[in-house]
């Protein structure tokens, strides 16, 4: 494990994970061997970022687009999803990783929601790594969902149109409770968001790489801290107040 300072690592990690289909693909696998390895590099990572003590991870695991899959690799998915939270969740919560789920969990068959529940519940007063799984999570989604909060609001008579500002939307976007995403980091070579966090990643540092998901190791990860151990955030001010900042 490199030697990055403390103080230079992100607090908050969300990621992309690209490139699973791909990778089969090259191998004569079927797509679901490639979603299968991608959830051995998903497990590396999240120990990664246990012993290196990163506050937040968050990844997208299906966005609201992947219904568009074809319906057989969508089946397999679910499944997948099922079979991964019950072999996962005990080491998961033996390591003090509290689990959470962002996106619109309704459209799942039950038994995924209920699995779903019961990670989170089992995990919930622990104290570590905070993990996220965005699942059927679309950005735009989550914007729509704050609105609709709003207006409720709103109508109910709890705040007023006058107290509407950027702090009142962003409350009610998914993660509000944690702070704003410092590393993005989407792996298979292709360099978009994705609907993804769209509200939350407005000044976060965006890292693109070639490695396809199953690919995606722990030397990979250091890459991405080091190349964001040396990114200079500005937030709109200029280096040289920064700099000035860094030195009180």
């Amino acid at each position: 494990m490199s030697n990055i300072p403390h103080e230079n690592q992100p607090g908050h990690v969300v990621i992309i994970m690209d490139g699973n289909g791909r990778w089969a693909k090259r191998r004569g696998l079927p797509r679901i061997a490639g979603h299968k390895a991608g959830i051995d590099s998903l497990r590396k990572i999240v120990q990664q970022c246990v012993r290196r003590e990163i506050p937040a991870l968050t990844v997208y695991a299906f966005s609201s687009e992947n219904w568009k899959r074809p319906e057989n690799e969508v089946n397999l998915l679910l499944k997948l999803f099922i079979s991964s939270l019950e072999r996962e969740i005990r080491n998961l919560h033996d390591n003090n990783v509290r689990l959470g789920f962002i996106g619109d969990c309704t459209a799942f068959p039950e038994l995924l929601q209920n699995s779903i529940s019961s990670a989170h519940e089992l995990t919930r007063n622990n104290t570590g790594l905070m993990f996220n799984v965005a699942i059927n999570y679309g950005g735009r989604w989550d914007i729509t969902e704050a609105v609709r909060k709003i207006v409720i609001d709103i109508y109910t008579g709890k705040i007023s149109i006058d107290d509407i500002s950027e702090e009142t939307l962003g409350s009610r976007i998914c993660l509000s409770e944690l702070p704003s995403p410092d590393l993005f980091i989407r792996t298979g070579g292709e360099m978009r968001v994705s609907n993804f966090l769209l509200w939350q990643i407005a000044y976060t540092e965006l890292y693109f790489c070639d490695s396809l998901w199953p690919d995606f190791d722990e030397t990979e990860f250091e890459k991405a801290l080091r190349w964001y151990a040396g990114r200079e955030r500005r937030f709109g001010s200029i280096s040289e107040q920064v700099n000035h900042a860094g030195r009180n």
